[in-house]
Order: structure tokens, then C-alpha cells, then sequence
């Protein structure tokens, strides 16, 4: 058992804390080896209320595996065109970067 440190923006964030779950710089228990996909679903989100995932500070798909001191954070959609860009949501092609959804 670990845990992350993790941070949600935007509309999530008001999703989380009416369920009172912390999301700003908060440790999160995890499982060591447990995925982005179920550490979503144990904060009660799907992967449609998620359109970028970060661990670590690089984009990353929702089977990665976290462990013991990772730090994730969430980015709802909506997040305008050049900033998707900027944090490496799509490539310069428009292609989306985390292929899970």
C-alpha cells in the first residue's frame, strides 16, 4: 500500500469535493501496481469525466500502473485547442495522446 499525490482541475474538482474527496495536492491511498482506469473508478469518475490523465507530469493512458509516491493529476475535457497542444493531449497532427478512451 501506498499512496499519490494528486491533483484535479476544473469542474472535476467540484465533483470531488461534494463527494469529499480531496483533490488538491491530496495523498490518495492507492494499491502499489493498481491503474489510472481503477484509480479513477475508486474516486468515483469514468473515463468520459477525464480527458487528460498526468502521472508523473507526462501524459499517460489509463493502464498505467501507479506506485508509492507518483504524482497524478486530472484535466477534464473542454481544455481549449492550443493548450491541448501545450500539454501534450494531441499531437501537432491532432491525434489524440491517450489512445484509451
Amino acid at each position: 500500500m501506498g499512496s499519490v499525490l494528486f491533483n484535479a482541475f476544473s469542474f472535476l474538482q467540484k465533483k470531488l469535493k461534494n463527494r469529499q474527496i480531496p483533490c488538491v495536492d491530496a495523498a490518495i491511498e492507492i494499491e502499489d501496481g493498481q491503474t489510472v482506469a481503477q484509480f479513477l473508478d475508486g474516486l468515483g469518475l469514468s473515463s468520459k469525466d477525464v480527458e487528460g490523465v498526468f502521472v508523473n507530469g507526462r501524459i499517460s493512458p489509463l493502464d498505467t500502473r501507479l506506485y508509492d509516491k507518483d504524482r497524478v493529476a486530472l484535466l477534464p475535457p473542454g481544455t481549449p485547442g492550443p493548450y491541448r497542444l501545450l500539454l501534450g493531449l494531441v499531437s501537432s497532427s491532432g491525434k489524440k495522446q491517450n489512445s484509451d478512451k
